[in-house]
């Protein structure tokens, strides 16, 4: 079997102008998990991992809107629900496409706690926006009440920004790699895992953060052992100047070209630059392949036919 790991953007699931409801996700998910059958069926054996964007924005909304009724729950316990929500979703889906394909093959979510470093800068620097949009009196209120650190976003209002550490383990690693060495299909760090620290008697809290998926899915696939990731968007390849009439997709990219780029600005920090930083991650831990590319090409991107590989 060929081990890779898959890293699926949350938006894969759920589209813009989309209302988010359980019937639009699933025909996306069942989209996807036809895509991931067509994998097993060519002889791959899959580790997923995923995004959870607009699910956990969703969840922090319906917690904004029923906070007189309902206490709403910290950051990370709304990560874990997520979690939950979709590797549910892609774990039925793809039983489904199995045992109609009569094959017998186990799939399982593990919901997955991701350490990171109590120290680590970006808790005193929070970046990441998250939630709703507010007027500069109601973010000015919740800074008093909440503490929050709210900036505002141009032509959009005030916004709440959590800290981005960066993921240094996986705790669930060793579970998640026996399940998927015994032949199980595991679907784990979902939304970059849910961020935790360790205390000094050894045991975990969790933090109020959101961990870059493609990050943590570098780390994951280090941990686990795989041969290959593939980050999946919504483009065939990455490209530098993007947008622009001089656009230039890349089939290759080295370490160093990609580093180079990432310096020169031409991978978005909140789009591409997280992927391009994940796929040299791995290359550098140890990994053999890395690919950006779409669900469609996916495939063909395995085969070298698609998608933007990285070497050394």
């Amino acid at each position: 079997m060929k081990k890779i790991l898959v890293a699926l953007g949350g938006n894969a699931l759920l589209r813009s102008g989309e209302k988010g409801s359980a019937e639009e996700q699933l025909y996306h998910v069942q989209e996807t998990a036809d895509h991931f059958l067509d994998l097993i069926q060519s002889g791959y054996s899959l580790l997923i991992t995923h995004g959870n964007g607009p699910q956990v924005g969703s969840i922090l909304l319906a917690n904004e809107m029923a906070k007189e009724k309902i206490p709403p729950m910290p950051l990370d316990i709304c990560g874990a629900e997520s979690q939950g929500m979709i590797g549910y979703m892609i774990q039925r889906t793809v039983y489904n496409r199995l045992i109609r394909a009569n094959i017998q093959k186990p799939v399982v979510t593990i919901v997955t706690q991701t350490l990171v470093d109590k120290n680590d800068i970006a808790f005193s620097h929070p970046t990441k926006p998250i939630g709703l949009y507010y007027t500069k009196d109601e973010a000015d209120r919740i800074k008093k009440e909440k503490g929050w650190t709210m900036v505002e976003q141009t032509g959009k209002g005030f916004r709440r920004v959590v800290p981005s550490p960066e993921p240094l383990d996986i705790v669930e690693g060793p579970l998640i790699k026996k399940l998927y060495e015994e032949g199980a299909i595991v679907i784990a760090c979902g939304g970059g895992g849910i961020p935790v620290i360790r205390e000094g008697d050894g045991t975990l809290t969790g933090v109020e953060a959101v961990i870059d998926k493609d990050h943590t899915a570098a780390v994951l696939g280090k941990v686990t052992k795989m041969d290959v990731l593939v980050i999946l968007t919504d483009v065939e390849k990455v490209a530098i100047h993007f947008g622009k009439p001089n656009q230039e997709n890349l089939s290759k990219l080295s370490l160093d070209q990609a580093k180079e780029y990432l310096r020169s600005g031409e991978f978005a920090k909140g789009s591409m630059g997280p992927k391009v930083e994940a796929a040299c991650k791995f290359i550098q831990e140890g990994g053999k392949r890395a690919i950006i590319t779409s669900l469609e090409k996916c495939k063909e991107a395995l085969q070298g036919k698609s998608g933007t590989h990285f070497f050394a």
